[in-house]
């Protein structure tokens, strides 16, 4: 109870420069846990549809993977479409490959969607509480110089606690919002260097097919 006090009193303290930089950490927040599920949810469905899948395009039975493909909704099963259904009507490897790049292309905006918002809204907390700061050391020098000399200490302190106050809180948002967005941003590398090498797999799934039945 202590603590929650203190962050109220923190908070308080901060005047109105303290709600704009509460909205940005909140939203910020927000948008962290939506990409951490989502990545999640994506990582976890793209490696039980490609082990799925896998050993169907390894037997070349391409018509049976489209048919398991085609109905999700995954960035891999896009991927995976692209390139089954130009696989079974072109007859260059050119072609598929550009399919596959064309099924990579329409994936990424949905994986990659919001992630860069987080660095935005941590360096906009920052600046935030750098305004904060600005105004009430604004305040502290008007206090001392227009103020009746008994309430100057009192003007100065509460102005110099505004400053400061916005200053530690929008650290406090920047900080873990900035960490977050770092470990999102591998995490969605990571998600993106799994679909490139399903595109590698499936080129060279397609040569083998071709040499096996070319021998």
């Amino acid at each position: 109870m202590g603590m929650f006090q203190s962050m109220i009193k923190f908070i308080q303290a901060g005047e109105i420069w303290v709600y704009p930089i509460l909205i940005a950490m909140v939203s910020g927040l927000a948008i962290c846990l939506e990409r951490w599920l989502f990545l999640r949810h994506v990582t976890r469905n793209n490696s039980q549809l490609w082990e799925d899948v896998y050993p169907m395009l390894g037997k070349g039975q391409l018509k049976a993977a489209l048919e398991r493909v085609r109905d999700s909704d995954m960035p891999v099963a896009r991927i995976l479409t692209q390139g089954i259904t130009r696989a079974l009507s072109a007859r260059r490897q050119e072609d598929v490959e550009l399919a596959l790049e064309e099924g990579l292309m329409e994936a990424l905006p949905r994986i990659e969607k919001r992630t860069n918002y987080i660095s935005t809204i941590a360096n906009v907390s920052t600046l935030l509480g750098l305004l904060g700061t600005i105004m009430g050391l604004i305040d502290a020098f008007a206090a001392v110089a227009s103020a009746d000399p008994a309430q100057k200490a009192d003007l100065l302190s509460k102005s110099v606690s505004v400053a400061m106050n916005t200053t530690a809180l929008g650290l406090i948002s920047a900080i873990p919002l900035m960490l977050l967005y770092s470990y999102l941003q591998s995490k969605t590398n990571e998600v993106i260097e799994s679909l490139e090498m399903v595109n590698v797999k499936f080129m060279n799934i397609l040569r083998q097919l071709s040499q096996q039945k070319s021998e």
